[in-house]
């Protein structure tokens, strides 16, 4: 009898260790599958950020050419950024774009300081505000997007958890970032002083 009892032990014990193992395994692809849901989450909100940014800006490409037919050229470029955003399909794509109509925008508002009679203009300010809001909504977005995309890359990055990322062919995120040039606050009086 006891000859043949000696071998449920180490069965227990490999049992247990094989179920442990199934569990950690288990645990970590749910991490991991979650923190990705997140960061598609937290694009999803970027992009709903960046589509409203769009939206806004005709209308006020709209009010300002109404006072300034000679800008064509900055309007032109507003578009080309506009229509260059909404056809970017990665987040690289998505950021360049965005950093390019950050830009024509940043001309528009140079613009803008040679109109006085623009800048009281109350759906000018109407659409200012609302843009601004909006600038503010998207940067929060952008941070949440980059901290998330933060976590899921150091997740799949580190040991043992890599081993599971590697098996689900997960790889690391895209950050969306702005260019050099873009995290200088631009310099625009719009004083009524004009």
């Amino acid at each position: 009898m006891a000859r043949s009892t000696r071998w449920i032990a180490p069965v227990a014990v490999i049992a247990i260790i094989v179920l442990i193992a199934v569990f950690w395994f288990v645990g970590q692809r749910n991490a991991l599958v979650t923190l990705e849901v997140e960061v598609d989450a937290a694009w999803s909100e970027v992009d709903n950020q960046l589509k409203r940014r769009s939206d806004l800006i005709p209308n006020l490409v709209a009010t300002v050419q109404g006072f300034a037919q000679q800008e064509q050229e900055v309007f032109g470029d507003i578009a080309d950024a506009r229509a260059r955003l909404a056809g970017a399909q990665t987040v690289g794509e998505t950021a360049e774009s965005y950093n390019e109509l950050q830009g024509a925008l940043s001309r528009l508002l140079v613009v803008v300081e040679n109109y006085p009679e623009l800048r009281s203009n109350e759906n000018f300010i109407r659409l200012q505000d609302e843009l601004a809001g909006t600038e503010n909504r998207l940067a929060v977005a952008r941070g949440r997007y980059n901290d998330t995309v933060r976590r899921f890359n150091t997740k799949i990055r580190v040991f043992p958890t890599n081993m599971v990322a590697n098996g689900l062919g997960l790889t690391e995120r895209e950050y969306f970032e702005i260019s050099e040039s873009d995290r200088e606050v631009p310099q625009v009086d719009f004083s009524s002083d004009g």
